[in-house]
C-alpha cells in the first residue's frame, strides 16, 4: 500500500527517522526490517549493483521502493546522498548473559556512531546510554556508525543508578583518568559478566564511580591530557575482547 505521509527533515521529537546514503539503508534492510516504511530512491542513483540489492530486500520483506526525486532531496543532507531509508524509532533490551558498554551521558553524535561500529567490530551488541544523552536514532548517528547501529542491542536510562539496580550481579569497570588499576596491567575473570563504563567527552566520569567498581586508567603519555572517548572505548573493546 502506497505510503503517501509527508516526512520532514529530522527532528529529535519525530517517531521517525532516516538513513543517509545506500550501505546503511542496506544494513537496515538486512537487520531490521520490520521497523522500516520506506525506501526512497533518487533518479540519479547509478549504482546498479546497490539498487540491485535494495530492491531485492525491499522485494523479500513487502517495503515500498520508491524513486523520488523531490522528496530525497527534500530530507537529504548532502548532494551526494541518493538512497534514504525511513524507519520507526524502536525500543531494545539488553541480553543479559553478555558484556555490556555503558556511556553516562555522551554528548557527540559523531562520537557516538563510532563507539557503536567499532563496539559491533569486536562482538559487543549491547550498550546502555545513561541519559541526557545525544540521540541515538539522529541521522548522524546512524551514518557514523556505518549502519552498525541495526545490529545493536540498546537501552536508555534515566540514570546509571537505573542500571546498575538492574544489573547487581555484574562487575562494573569505570574508565578514569583517576583509576585504580592500569588497562594493561588488569587481571580479571574471563567468565564474569561485565560492563565497561565511560563518562562524557568533555568532563569523564564523576569522581564518585571509583567506587562503584574497579576504576581502569588506560595509560598514555603525558603529553596529552586524555584520549578521546571513542579512541578509548576502541581500546577498551579490544583488551577485553581477547
Amino acid at each position: 500500500m502506497p505510503n503517501n505521509t509527508v516526512y520532514k527533515k529530522y527532528q529529535g521529537k519525530c517517531d521517525y527517522s532516516y538513513t543517509l546514503g545506500a550501505f546503511p539503508t542496506i544494513e537496515l534492510l538486512k537487520n531490521k526490517p520490520e521497523h522500516v516504511i520506506k525506501v526512497l530512491i533518487h533518479p540519479d542513483m547509478d549504482s546498479a549493483e546497490q539498487l540491485s540489492i535494495l530492491t531485492d530486500l525491499c522485494g523479500k520483506n513487502g517495503i515500498d521502493l520508491v524513486t523520488s526525486k523531490a522528496e530525497v532531496e527534500r530530507l537529504r543532507d548532502k548532494e551526494n546522498i541518493f538512497c534514504i531509508g525511513l524507519f520507526n524509532k524502536y525500543n531494545g533490551k539488553l541480553n543479559d548473559s553478555k558484556g555490556h558498554i555503558v556511556l553516562v551521558n555522551p554528548g557527540d553524535m559523531g562520537n557516538l556512531g563510532t563507539i557503536i561500529r567499532t563496539a559491533i567490530g569486536f562482538g559487543f551488541n549491547d550498550l546502555a546510554i545513561i541519559e541526557p544523552a545525544a540521540d541515538i536514532f539522529n541521522p548522524k548517528v546512524v551514518r557514523a556508525s556505518m549502519g552498525a547501529l541495526f545490529q545493536l542491542r540498546f537501552r536508555r536510562y534515566e540514570s546509571f543508578d537505573e542500571y546498575a539496580l538492574e544489573n547487581k550481579y555484574r562487575a562494573f569497570y569505570p574508565f578514569m583518568l583517576k583509576g585504580a588499576t592500569d588497562l594493561q596491567t588488569l587481571k580479571r575473570d574471563i567468565n564474569e559478566k561485565f560492563a565497561l563504563i565511560f563518562g562524557n567527552e568533555a568532563t569523564g566520569l564523576p569522581d564518585e564511580f571509583a567506587e562503584k567498581g574497579k576504576s581502569i586508567l588506560i595509560r598514555h603519555e603525558k603529553t596529552i591530557d586524555s584520549l578521546n572517548l571513542s579512541m578509548a572505548c576502541g581500546i577498551a573493546l579490544y583488551e577485553f575482547a581477547k
